[in-house]
């Protein structure tokens, strides 16, 4: 639940997109109200549609614990920077990926918000550092990027540059667990940080093979939706081999590794897994699941995924 300093505290955002918007939901449907800054009449007309048409959804699936009228009343739009930005908490960007209008707009922010305020970007591949650097206190800039959409994919990529201080680092992932988000702290910035690293490593492959002839983007869709997605609902990429294969981990890496080395190199790619680096993996995969209860956790997945089957052959009508 939101915590302000005083009764006219709030969340700034900046730009009433579909991020904006999401942001919106996030932050109100935890008791925050949210000052939402946009000029384009006809955004501030959508993006009030947008942001009740959600926040019902949502209520339909019960993931709102609130009344809906109070989530909705905590909503304003501002027409004026000004008016989002001298007594808030947090502000968060959402504006379109060009780096030159983020440079222009954090230059403003950072004139108009206090200096102990986050002023954070959505953006999904441009680091602070290229658009903040120059900023007045630029110690409070950073980025947090969030999955989309937000209100259902409950992560946050906390991404510092070399000049954001510790104290906002550590002020926006209090925020982020505030508003039951999971936050994922970068220990340095990366062109794309992690969410789209790996996503893009998933595409590259794909249109390659679609490229190569080998398959229709049809075929690699469901391959996703109804094999890997479904294990991916409910582990992470190395539990998914971790469990795939007895011996855990380890006995993976050394049996599949040099194949998926090859196919790394058919790209142009060095994806060689060192002995070192298998190493560090494994440990950290035994420390959170010992081999001993390897087959209980194995039981665990398999009861994990009948329960998603069961779900979306309901939700699809395949029942």
């Amino acid at each position: 639940m939101g915590t302000f300093t005083n009764d006219n505290s709030y969340i700034g955002i900046v730009g009433a997109g579909s991020i904006g918007v999401a942001w919106a939901v996030v932050f109100a449907t935890q008791g925050y109200p949210v000052r939402l800054y946009e000029v384009a009449t006809d955004r501030i007309i959508n993006a009030k549609e947008e942001f009740l048409s959600t926040i019902t959804e949502l209520s339909k699936f019960d993931l709102i614990e609130r009344d809906i009228n109070s989530v909705a009343s905590l909503l304003s739009i501002e027409t004026e920077l000004e008016g989002i930005t001298d007594k808030a908490i947090h502000i968060q960007e959402c504006i379109p990926e060009i780096k030159e209008d983020k440079q222009q707009l954090f230059a403003l922010l950072s004139e108009l918000t206090p200096p102990d305020v986050p002023i954070a970007s959505s953006t999904s591949f441009l680091p602070a550092s290229t658009f903040a650097s120059d900023v007045q206190h630029r110690e409070r800039c950073l980025v947090i990027h969030p999955g989309n959409p937000p209100y259902l994919l409950r992560i946050a990529e906390i991404v510092p540059a070399p000049f954001t201080s510790t104290s906002i680092v550590k002020k926006s992932k209090q925020l982020m667990i505030d508003v039951q988000m999971q936050p994922i702290i970068l220990s340095h910035e990366k062109t794309g940080f992690v969410f789209n690293r790996l996503q893009g490593a998933l595409l590259n492959e794909a249109y390659s093979l679609v490229d190569d002839g080998v398959v229709s983007t049809e075929d690699i869709d469901l391959i996703v939706r109804d094999a890997l997605g479904l294990r991916w609902a409910v582990l992470g990429p190395f539990e998914t081999v971790d469990l795939n294969t007895r011996g855990g981990i380890k006995q993976h890496a050394a049996r599949m590794g040099p194949t998926y080395e090859k196919i790394g190199a058919e790209r142009g790619t060095d994806t060689s897994w060192g002995v070192e680096l298998v190493g560090k993996v494994e440990t950290e995969r035994r420390a959170k699941l010992p081999l001993e209860k390897w087959e209980e956790r194995v039981r665990w997945r398999d009861r994990a995924m009948m329960t998603l089957t069961v779900a979306r052959r309901k939700f699809l009508g395949q029942e």
